[in-house]
């Protein structure tokens, strides 16, 4: 719940009640947006909400909602089809889904936008962006793609990711970085600055489990929606050196919650390196950081201000 929110009324509670929502979600893999998706779908049945995921077949979206007792079933055009009905609110949380749902006619269609790169121009790219309803993007800097796209402002509203707050780190000992092999996430200058400072990075795949032992996280990237695993560093109280880009830039605030930083091995350098010989600076990041996923980016909030966006619908 919203920090300040009233308790729902009986009106209130009947009306999440009669919302029927279904999610698509095609992706292959467990990334940050099906992450999101899973969690607003749990968190809308935890509300009353008739809410069902549609998952490509054998995806760890979908075992993952099967583990957790989620009604989930195989994503297809002809059961998108079935779920369009006019007074279902069609979720769609990736551009394959958002496609199949504006073939499949969803009167009621909402989009999560969650990347940064401009809209594709083009006739098929109007049309299928002219069948929705309302656009959920992921911060401002999104929104600003979506507006310069020509998409009117009420058609747009902000709903930032959350996260579920991590315990403190065991032990302040690892500068842990992201695992990945896209070239976006700047692995390559990751490595590059470690060089330049003379400092040890641990990269990972598993960011909860490495943050148990985190001293900073270095996070670089090309370009970003808003950066969740930013977040998930801020909520374990853990100080966070980012690129400074747009969306990385809504999350983390210079000198405040962490350091921003040019995509630059010597910047990079020396900004952890002042992190590591400041222990009160590091402490002082860090607890910000937790402060501001407390106030404005856990998962409660999430799932509140997107019951918020669908019930303008």
């Amino acid at each position: 719940m919203l920090m300040g929110r009233a308790p729902r009324t009986d009106r209130e509670w009947e009306r999440l009640a009669a919302l029927r929502v279904v999610h698509l979600d095609s992706g292959k893999e467990m990334r940050g947006g099906q992450w999101q998706a899973l969690a607003l779908h749990e968190g809308l049945r935890a509300r009353g909400v008739d809410s069902l995921l549609l998952a490509r077949a054998g995806s760890p979206i979908e075992k993952a909602a099967r583990d957790r007792s989620l009604p989930v079933a195989t994503l297809s055009y002809g059961r998108v089809l079935r779920e369009s009905r006019p007074e279902t609110i069609v979720h769609a949380h990736d551009a394959a889904s958002h496609t199949m749902a504006a073939l499949a006619g969803a009167r009621k269609l909402v989009v999560s936008r969650r990347v940064i790169f401009p809209v594709k121009p083009g006739p098929l790219s109007r049309w299928k962006y002219g069948r929705v309803s309302l656009f959920l993007a992921v911060s401002e800097a999104v929104r600003g793609e979506l507006l310069r796209a020509g998409i009117g402002p009420e058609r747009i509203r902000v709903v930032y990711d959350g996260v579920e707050p991590l315990p403190s780190p065991r032990e302040h000992r690892d500068i842990v970085a992201l695992d990945s092999q896209d070239p976006g996430k700047c692995r390559v200058l990751v490595q590059s600055a470690a060089a330049t400072g003379d400092f040890a990075v641990r990269f990972s795949r598993n960011l909860p489990e490495a943050f148990q032992t985190a001293r900073l996280f270095v996070y670089l990237s090309r370009a970003e929606g808003l950066g969740s695993a930013a977040l998930l560093a801020m909520s374990a109280g853990i100080p966070v050196v980012a690129s400074r880009i747009p969306g990385l830039a809504e999350v983390v605030e210079d000198g405040k919650t962490g350091l921003l930083v040019d995509n630059d091995a010597s910047a990079v350098a020396a900004a952890v390196k002042s992190l590591l010989r400041d222990d009160d600076l590091c402490e002082k990041l860090g607890q910000a950081g937790r402060a501001a996923v407390e106030a404005r980016f856990r998962m409660e909030n999430m799932v509140e201000n997107t019951l918020l966006a669908y019930q303008s619908l």
